[in-house]
């Protein structure tokens, strides 16, 4: 747990610009969420994958700050850092969390 605090206030601070540099995707990703709520049966589906696609812009945009700033730390650090920041990320904004695992599973088989 050292590592998470050996991060912590840059994954914070790297958290609170990309929450301020994406105001405009959280109004988006919760009006969506209110349409799928409301949607009937008939709009549900699509509703459904317009929040998915919100959902994934979020989490590629996040793996994009992470993988950037990782690059920039030997291997090691660089592990320690990628794990502080997904931890960070489930913390504060959940709703992305899932599209981070992704990423690590897109390069483990790739």
């Amino acid at each position: 747990m050292i590592f998470r605090r050996r991060f912590g206030e840059l994954i914070d601070r790297q958290l609170d610009l990309f929450e301020q540099d994406n105001a405009d995707l959280f109004e988006r990703l919760e009006d969506a969420e209110d349409e799928y709520r409301r949607a009937g049966r008939e709009e549900a589906e699509e509703r459904f994958g317009d929040l998915q696609e919100l959902l994934a812009e979020g989490g590629e945009t996040l793996v994009e700050l992470r993988d950037t700033y990782a690059e920039t730390l030997d291997d090691k650090a660089a592990e320690e850092y990628a794990g502080a920041f997904d931890f960070a990320v489930l913390r504060r904004f959940p709703q992305f969390a899932l599209e981070l695992g992704d990423e690590d599973d897109d390069e483990e088989g790739g």
